[in-house]
């Protein structure tokens, strides 16, 4: 029950805790972490017992954050940690505190997050009830104050130094870094900020021991990571996992595979700031180093799987989209760059694009990597040079052949019913916009001017009637559902 806190302290709760302020000094913790070789799990994946110890070495007073700002799209595993078990991430806060010598701290969590919100915040209640927070922590000398903020509701604000600017009260943008925030931080004192899941591994840590999680993992990356995996697989989730394993393990075994009728395109990981995977590198292991040498990034921990249906000129094209509406308007070329980047690739999904388009794209997304002032625009480009450098021949389709191999453009494709038709009628039921009659028993037809290409004729199609044109060919025929009527609807 994570509003029970006697539940947690019956699962060996705050012993981590009390083994530090019993019989480890704050130097000794920090060893620890840094042998278990702990990595930031919030993206960039910076050594965190050597972030710990750059802010040991300040003077005092210190402050530690909790970054609960998730905003990936589809990511949601700080969400449920938050949710299912706050008291050990405050666990993990307090252990962070001791080791810097930090009295105060923060959990800052995003305003849409309101059961995480409620959940921490009565967490806190309790823990300072049952004398593990307040003026003697666990009956010792040290002090330790936490309190919850609500987030912004800005994706930027996930950005350090952008987090601490909305935690003072300001608006929530980046600053040019040194100094970094162990050095000065909130109010302009050094603060520690560490990601929900890098928090809620370390009692964990402590208690079983730095050796047993650096067992887990690869050389460079150890312990575990949880992944959001959502999209084309049979089941999606909350998923943990060892660092080292593949992206084809994750899909075929813990995916369940595509589902029915998909084939294995490529793999989207890491939110607006990661890269697409393509399907001839599905055996890359899930590490900082591999996926960083495929162009991607680890990120917060979203894992989209795509099939053969999806088009990564519009994939792209969503993902500097939103980039481009986050961006806090700071930087000339994040806030100017992405809103180019966004107009290519809008012009080349709507079949108008130019010969010189590709080429542009690639300038622009360098510049705007290479001159943006926080991680936001310096990884905005990620998406779109991943989906250039494995699928480049989609692109160059869009521009030269005006037409979505995909099929997914819907300024690129008309639907048409085939004259394998039997007037059953079920497409002119369903159809949003009327663009097809209803005619029992005859065939039918779609008027192209009408349709809106939202695909629900081709889904409910019994007869694999309709079909999906691109440039004038046949992309695809709708598929024969092999249940009843009602459970073929639901089964898409």
């Amino acid at each position: 029950d994570p509003l029970d806190i006697g539940d947690y302290l019956a699962r060996d709760g705050y012993t981590a805790l009390r083994r530090c302020v019993e019989q480890l000094a704050p130097a000794e913790v920090i060893e620890i972490i840094t042998a278990a070789r702990l990595r930031g799990r919030g993206g960039a994946g910076f050594p965190t017992g050597r972030k710990w110890a750059l802010a040991h070495e300040q003077n005092s007073p210190k402050y530690v954050i909790c970054n609960g700002d998730e905003g990936d799209p589809g990511a949601f595993m700080d969400r449920l940690v938050l949710e299912s078990d706050p008291q050990r991430v405050i666990e993990g806060l307090a252990i962070a505190a001791y080791a810097i010598g930090a009295e105060e701290g923060f959990f800052y969590i995003r305003s849409e997050y309101p059961l995480a919100v409620h959940h921490m915040r009565q967490a806190i209640r309790e823990a300072e009830a049952h004398g593990i927070l307040g003026a003697h922590v666990l009956g010792s000398n040290t002090r330790l104050k936490l309190e919850v903020r609500e987030g912004a509701g800005a994706f930027v604000c996930g950005e350090e130094t952008a987090l601490i600017a909305s935690l003072e009260g300001r608006r929530g943008t980046p600053r040019l870094r040194p100094p970094y925030p162990v050095e000065s931080g909130y109010r302009g004192h050094p603060t520690l900020i560490n990601n929900v899941e890098t928090l809620a591994c370390v009692p964990w840590i402590l208690r079983h021991g730095a050796p047993a999680f650096a067992a887990l993992g690869t050389e460079s990356s150890r312990g575990t990571k949880v992944f959001a995996l959502a999209g084309k697989v049979r089941h999606g989730g909350l998923i943990e996992v060892p660092m080292g394993i593949t992206i084809r393990h994750i899909v075929d075994d813990l995916g369940d595979g595509m589902q029915e009728g998909s084939t294995l395109k490529a793999v989207q990981l890491g939110g607006p700031s990661g890269g697409c995977i393509p399907a001839h590198l599905a055996d890359t292991p899930v590490d900082y180093e591999a996926l960083s040498s495929c162009g991607a990034i680890m990120g917060s921990g979203g894992l989209v799987v795509l099939d053969n249906r999806d088009c990564m000129v519009d994939i792209s094209r969503f993902f500097v989209s939103f980039t481009c509406q986050e961006s806090c308007g700071k930087c000339t070329f994040c806030r100017i760059g992405t809103r180019r980047m966004l107009e290519i690739l809008e012009r080349i999904c709507e079949g108008r694009g130019r010969v010189e388009d590709l080429a542009n794209l690639e300038e622009l997304a360098d510049r705007v990597s290479r001159n943006s002032l926080c991680g936001l625009g310096q990884t905005a480009p990620n998406p779109v040079l991943t989906a250039l450098r494995y699928f480049r021949d989609e692109f160059e389709a869009h521009v030269h052949e005006r037409c979505c191999p995909a099929g997914r453009c819907s300024a690129l494709i008309e639907y048409r019913i085939n004259d394998s038709c039997v007037g059953c009628t079920l497409c002119a039921q369903v159809c949003p916009v009327g663009a097809i009659d209803y005619l029992p028993h005859e065939q039918h037809a779609v008027d192209t001017e009408l349709c809106t290409r939202c695909n629900i004729c081709f889904d409910i199609c019994r007869d694999r009637s309709v079909e999906v044109l691109s440039a004038g060919s046949v992309r695809a025929t709708s598929p024969v559902l092999e249940s009843t009527e009602t459970e073929g609807v639901g089964a898409r």
